[in-house]
């Protein structure tokens, strides 16, 4: 049987929640962000009236306020979201037990064989009318036989519609569009690809998988057996959106000495730390996020000896990848810092090594920071580190900074 794969994406999902709490918004250009004044934060939404100035996803807040002087600034609220996030998933469970969610706003569906309907557009059209009639907010649904069909149909149209791809017209909706649009290539692999006469999913479709092996690895077999429409993944049960928690600034002056970096990265790295303990995730690998004062951006990461969820573990790692990677003389302009490849805590192997019980304490001794903090406020107690630059470590990095809770493998 020919699969029935749905991708629900829920359009300019921050924004719009922001302008249900807001009606007042929703005539303005808005944008879900950090603090414009501080200089630091990016654009995590942006509405339909804000896309219409070329506000980008990702964008410095003051870049976006160039290209839009009129536009406002909404701090996220990440409860509203995840109450939002979890009322469109009972939606889908009236019509699949089979749902991966792909960050907060987006999920795949395997509606093979469901009641409701054979026709997987009926669904994704019934699944469209309900979140807006019942939430007040809209989705675009990409219907396909494939996960990266799907969600390539679900980006198509925006917003508020149905899009389907087919065995017998992928090739005509899919081949024409730009090579990035395909979920997993990235900017590196898309430059790669441009390099070498390849610009659309048709080129990568069409060319000889051992050339794209060459070039990019056993990664560009598996983007040309996308290309060609042969994804055979599965839409798994995960009950966790979350894939990564990060969380990143961009700092009131340049950063030119390690001690500058050092102060923020420490910020950064309790932030990340507290979130897992709150989630009750250990990270395996942290990733470091670096972009200087030309805007020249790159990422590295990094596996842990150990799984952990200890801001001295993430932090040591992230500084160790900042030296790697970064000579002097240097002005970055932001960093961020996240923990990838999660497991629950309580899956973790107890060890009798010294440093598995050092590290068990000092996991205690967060915790002991975390309740203080909530109870008395962020600032109650800080790291001796911290006083060397009241500047850069006034801010709060669990409700100033722009919060990376999901990762989207982009």
């Amino acid at each position: 049987m020919t699969r029935v794969i749905l991708h629900s994406d829920i359009n300019n999902f921050y924004a719009s929640v922001e302008c249900l709490y807001n009606p007042a918004l929703r005539s303005m250009p808005v944008a879900v962000g950090g603090d414009p004044e501080l200089r630091h934060g990016i654009v995590l939404a942006k509405n339909n009236i804000a896309k219409k100035y070329g506000i980008k996803t990702g964008e410095a807040l003051w870049q976006a306020k160039r290209r839009c002087p009129d536009l406002v600034f909404v701090p996220p609220h990440y409860d509203r979201y995840i109450r939002f996030s979890r009322m469109v998933r009972e939606i889908y469970a009236d019509y699949t037990d089979k749902i991966e969610p792909f960050g907060l706003d987006e999920s795949w569906l395997d509606v093979t064989g469901s009641l409701v309907s054979q026709d997987g557009k009926v669904i994704a059209d019934k699944i469209r009318e309900r979140i807006k009639f019942e939430l007040g907010i809209t989705a675009s649904v990409g219907v396909s036989y494939n996960k990266i069909f799907a969600k390539l149909g679900s980006d198509m149209h925006k917003p508020d519609a149905t899009t389907t791809i087919t065995v017998a017209d992928f090739k005509d909706k899919v081949w024409p569009l730009p090579v990035r649009e395909l979920l997993y290539v990235g900017s590196s692999a898309s430059r790669k690809l441009a390099g070498y006469g390849i610009h659309t999913i048709g080129a990568l479709a069409r060319t000889e998988p051992r050339l794209l092996k060459n070039w990019l690895g056993i990664n560009g077999v598996m983007l040309w057996q996308f290309a060609n429409g042969m994804d055979i993944s599965p839409v798994s049960n995960d009950s966790y959106p979350i894939k990564s928690i990060g969380n990143s600034t961009t700092t009131p002056r340049d950063l030119v000495s390690y001690e500058d970096v050092k102060i923020t990265i420490y910020m950064l790295a309790e932030s990340v730390a507290s979130r897992l303990r709150e989630n009750g995730f250990i990270c395996r690998t942290v990733q470091l996020y670096v972009r200087d004062n030309k805007l020249v951006s790159f990422e590295r990461q990094a596996k842990l000896p150990e799984p952990s969820c200890v801001s001295d573990t993430i932090a040591h790692a992230s500084m160790r990848l900042f030296d790697l990677n970064v000579n002097e003389p240097f002005a970055v302009r932001s960093l961020g810092v996240r923990a990838c490849d999660l497991a629950p805590a309580d899956c973790r192997q107890l060890s009798f090594l010294p440093d598995s019980e050092r590290l068990q304490k000092k996991e205690e001794l967060e915790k002991a920071v975390d309740s203080i903090r909530n109870r008395f406020g962020h600032f109650a107690i800080q790291r001796g580190i911290m006083l060397t630059d009241r500047n850069l470590s006034s801010l709060n990095p669990r409700d100033d900074h722009s919060i990376q809770q999901i990762a989207f493998l982009r």
